[in-house]
């Protein structure tokens, strides 16, 4: 099971114009959505959007919206990464795709949980897959999650709540035997804190701890939106493996996905 949201931002660029900069801890409820960006600290920062960054040229086409569990589906099943937009040497790991008729729910005593999909959600999807271990280093587990709401309000609210879940769980079970701590999260609307990729974006990291692997290592959470689409990676490292080898990953991953979910939403040209 993947669990959605947690990390430190991580500066890097992809040839796919994605890139994530101003590297600084924290994220908030209400970020996402917002005219702004604000952190897990709930202090609202002054953010600098870039000068060229005018509009993303992204619309999603009414007529290419999913408006069917079946249609959303397929859509996700089209978007979410498989194991080569990780980079090079990652595998599918079994089981290699989640039900895309639920999807996972904090509870409230911060343990995840996977249940049936809510009104507002046509269909999510999971796909997980590593880096094997290798050369006395463990593996990098990462994953990756389409989500496919009714409505662009309701990815927007997804995007909230994955930053309050950090506030309100900043302490995480994963499921039996994984954790995740000290979690820290920040948004940014497009156009803010080097986010030129998608209307709305957060990053999430906190220390991952593990029965098989120990720990602490470095646990580090993507999320995106464009319309009324969310997609998400999440990285777990291990042993001997670096917090840049984990986010190069994460960062990979998700242009390799913004750039599927425009292509399958976006109006033929």
């Amino acid at each position: 099971m993947v669990y959605r949201r947690p990390v430190r931002l991580w500066c890097g660029a992809l040839a796919t114009g994605l890139l994530l900069a101003g590297c600084s801890g924290g994220a908030t409820p209400g970020a996402a959505g917002s005219k702004g960006a604000t952190t897990s600290s709930g202090a609202r920062s002054s953010p600098t959007p870039t000068p060229s960054a005018t509009g993303l040229d992204f619309a999603a086409d009414p007529a290419r919206t999913p408006k069917t569990s079946s249609a959303a589906e397929r859509l996700a099943r089209a978007v979410a990464a498989v194991p080569v937009n990780w980079g090079p040497g990652y595998v599918k790991r079994t089981p290699y795709e989640s039900d895309p008729g639920a999807w996972p729910v904090l509870d409230a005593n911060c343990v995840w949980e996977r249940k049936a999909l809510p009104a507002t959600v046509l269909a999510t999807l999971t796909r997980y897959s590593e880096l094997p271990a290798e050369g006395g280093k463990g593996p990098i587990r990462v994953a990756a999650v389409v989500t496919v709401h009714r409505t662009v309000n309701d990815a927007d609210w997804e995007m909230a709540e994955t930053l309050e879940e950090a506030l309100r769980c900043p302490g995480q079970q994963l499921r039996q035997g994984e954790r995740i701590t000290e979690l820290a999260s920040q948004a940014s609307d497009f156009g803010v804190l080097g986010n030129l990729a998608a209307e709305d974006m957060l990053t999430e990291s906190g220390k991952y701890y593990s029965d098989e692997l120990g720990g602490p290592y470095f646990y580090y959470w993507i999320q995106s939106r464009l319309g009324p689409v969310t997609v998400a990676t999440v990285g777990k490292g291990s042993k001997g493996r670096s917090e840049d080898e984990v986010s190069a990953a994460l960062l990979q991953g998700t242009g390799s996905m913004i750039g599927r979910a425009k292509s399958e939403l976006e109006a033929t040209k």
